[in-house]
């Protein structure tokens, strides 16, 4: 389920009040050449927004190779925000605590988690996150 590529000069879709230009975009844009998010939040932040855009390749080449569904097909979900709560990074390891809102055939749903990111050949990656049960 591919949308149609974000206004560049838009809100970025994940919330951190920069255009999406200056934001996600350029980690979207060049991901086969070589440009990758810098720190694990901003990877966290483009994986949130490539959701929202229905960027598949996306997710899945910044998913690390050792827990990568290798396939992935999305849900028709609308997404309503995201709020990073905590980001921290050590050597090549970093986690990112996040809420996301969206809406599914069910109704509204927060999914809070936290996530872990391993820094593999000088790239950042999505290891996998730990769902928090209702606040």
């Amino acid at each position: 389920m591919k949308k149609t590529p974000h206004p560049a000069t838009a809100a970025c879709p994940c919330g951190s009040e920069k255009t999406y230009e200056d934001c996600c975009g350029p980690w979207h844009a060049g991901f086969k050449a070589g440009v990758h998010a810098p720190t694990p939040e901003a990877l966290m932040r483009s994986r949130y927004s490539a959701y929202v855009l229905g960027l598949i390749e996306y997710l899945l080449s910044t998913w690390h190779a050792s827990t990568s569904p290798g396939e992935l097909e999305l849900s028709p979900v609308k997404w309503l925000g995201l709020e990073v709560r905590f980001a921290h990074m050590a050597g090549d390891a970093g986690v990112v605590e996040f809420v996301a809102r969206c809406r599914d055939s069910s109704g509204a749903q927060r999914l809070h988690e936290t996530s872990r990111f391993v820094r593999d050949g000088g790239r950042w990656f999505y290891i996998d996150g730990q769902m928090t049960v209702a606040e």
